[in-house]
């Protein structure tokens, strides 16, 4: 019961591929109460459906982190629920498909300026209200995802610059939030199927040649990111802030060239 007392608000479940689904099964798992955010009434179903199937008393609530009146609204309600915040999770990420594959010479304005916004500047968005909830509760801690931003991945393109500027971002709200007892970090998991993922040129790819040069010989799980995530968020991490956690079966440390 890692997680006992502590509350978490999860922004980004999609459907029961997503990663952010296994990090609030690993959550609720070791005790935690959970909020999970919808974006807009065409998702309310489906993550009303993932709620129900794990806890009846599992609440959801409206917030499209681009539009900041919906996030002041929910995140008064979490304040009129909880008083307070242990933990935030963000998993979200976007960007135009005629921006992502052409390549990023190509990239216009306009699909630069979404990317960035929804995958980086969003972390912001929420974090802003979160501060004085974390505050009531003496301390807090952020998660983001990410993708290993370290390299150059054909067909990632747009996204793989967002996601850098989110790490970025994280590392600077993460000295920002400091004296606050908050702190950011984010996971950089494998390729995993998710929503998301199937925006991706070759994706399958990418799964089949991660696989083939990891260490472990595999890719990860959304289990095994959700625990990952799940300990990040843990007083067992305590002294970590501002990191990214490689979560990818090794992937990372491997050349491209590498092989048996």
């Amino acid at each position: 019961m890692l997680m006992k007392n502590k509350k978490v608000l999860v922004v980004g479940v999609a459907n029961r591929a997503s990663i952010a689904w296994g990090i609030t099964e690993a959550l609720l798992r070791e005790g935690a109460e959970v909020i999970l955010t919808y974006q807009n009434e065409r998702l309310k179903e489906r993550v009303a459906e993932l709620a129900e199937s794990v806890s009846p008393k599992l609440e959801i609530i409206e917030m499209d982190a681009t539009i900041p009146a919906t996030v002041e609204a929910a995140f008064a309600s979490i304040e009129a629920r909880w008083g307070k915040l242990d933990g935030l999770v963000h998993s979200i990420a976007f960007a135009p498909k005629e921006d992502l594959t052409p390549g990023i010479v190509k990239t216009k304005l306009e699909g630069w300026n979404t990317a960035i916004q929804v995958s980086a500047y969003t972390l912001l968005e929420i974090m802003r209200p979160a501060m004085p909830l974390f505050e009531k509760a003496g301390g807090g801690s952020v998660v983001a995802l990410t993708y290993d931003t370290t390299k150059v991945f054909p067909n990632y393109n747009l996204m793989g610059v967002a996601k850098a500027t989110l790490e970025a971002t994280l590392r600077y709200a993460a000295w920002d939030a400091g004296r606050k007892n908050v702190r950011v970090n984010a996971v950089s998991a494998g390729p995993i199927k998710t929503l998301a993922a199937r925006g991706i040129s070759g994706f399958s790819k990418m799964l089949d040649e991660g696989a083939k040069k990891s260490p472990l010989g595999r890719n990860v799980t959304t289990e095994e990111v959700g625990n990952s995530a799940m300990f990040l968020l843990s007083d067992l991490a305590s002294g970590i802030t501002g990191q990214t956690l490689f979560v990818d079966a090794g992937q990372v440390i491997v050349g491209a060239a590498a092989s048996e």
